[in-house]
């Protein structure tokens, strides 16, 4: 049976941000929902069967809640709110894009942009550690540096460390041209690049030649005790037990730490048990430590990677049942 319900529209600027360019935002949440939507003398009409116009009116007042919090509302934003409101979810969807984590050299504005990476963000805020674990894309590194950057800016700490395990994916250090920096250097990239962005290239060399800002392999922190410090521990799946106790036993007065990988990556030999897969186990409900699990929902990249993820899931869900039987 076909209903109708509408929705209001309070300023001319949320409805063009709603619908978006040649109205392609308004078509994601047809297609979606299987509903037609017009717009009619400052109202959107919604019609459909029952369910589907209940959950697109739902979608429809969610977007406009952030358009009119100033917010821009592009394909990935309107990929989310639909598969919030699926999910029986859409009283999450203000929650999320609240607050600026921090702002680039270019001036642009750092914020959390799922509900996931708002509770992450907020773990690492009020935790002394924080453990972020998720697929590719989901933002685990790049807020933890502008949490860093942040923190470093408002003089809570007075250093900022950024490690990875220096763990081949198919090749040999040892085959790689140059010195030992110049062999770790393609490890550091990401986090020499999210610096990049939030300090801008000179800034960033500043810190650096002051002491401020240190970028190094894992093996380098033995030894080491480190004070007022944000450290930041990157592709942690790929460290081993002894590793990760190390790194963790590192943290000195005054420092915060942030873990961060993806489970589901890890390049360590068979044989060997993933550091950060031990360290989720053994801290999990400990005081002061934080383990926030983001998900494919949290993927704030092409909308194809989020079907990859979904996808090598399914696959091993598949694979999970076949080898029970």
């Amino acid at each position: 049976m076909t209903t109708e319900q509408s929705v209001s529209i309070e300023r001319m600027e949320e409805a063009v941000n709603l619908f978006g360019v040649f109205d392609e935002n308004i078509r994601l949440v047809e297609q979606e929902f299987q509903v037609a939507i017009v717009n009619r003398d400052g109202e959107l009409k919604v019609s459909g069967e029952g369910e589907n116009v209940r959950l697109a009116v739902q979608a429809l007042n969610g977007l406009l809640t952030l358009s009119g919090r100033g917010e821009e509302l592009n394909g990935q934003t309107i990929r989310y709110v639909l598969s919030l409101v699926r999910a029986g979810r859409s009283g999450e969807i203000d929650s999320f894009g609240r607050d600026v984590l921090c702002i680039t050299a270019r001036g642009k504005p750092i914020k959390a942009k799922t509900v996931g990476q708002t509770h992450y963000v907020r773990a690492i805020q009020k935790n002394t550690i924080t453990l972020g674990v998720g697929p590719a894309g989901t933002g685990k590194t790049y807020l933890a540096v502008a949490a860093a950057v942040a923190a470093f800016r408002a003089k809570e700490v007075n250093r900022i460390i950024l490690t990875r395990p220096a763990v081949e994916a198919g090749e040999r250090l040892g085959f790689l041209p140059g010195d030992l920096q110049s062999k770790v250097d393609p490890y550091l990239r990401p986090l020499y690049d999210a610096l990049f962005e939030m300090l801008g290239p000179e800034t960033y060399e500043k810190y650096v030649e002051r002491g401020n800002i240190e970028v190094a392999p894992l093996a380098y922190m033995r030894g080491r005790t480190l004070d007022d410090s944000f450290i930041i521990l990157d592709e942690a799946q790929n460290t081993s037990k002894e590793q990760m106790k190390m790194f963790l036993t590192r943290m000195g007065f005054g420092s915060k730490i942030v873990i961060t990988g993806d489970v589901t990556q890890i390049d360590l030999p068979s044989d060997k048990v993933s550091g950060l897969k031990e360290a989720m186990r053994v801290l999990d409900g400990v005081e002061d430590i934080a383990i926030c699990r983001l998900t494919g929902q949290d993927v704030v990249r092409h909308v194809l990677v989020q079907r990859i993820i979904k996808a090598y899931e399914d696959d091993e869900q598949r694979q999970s049942r076949r080898n029970k039987k």
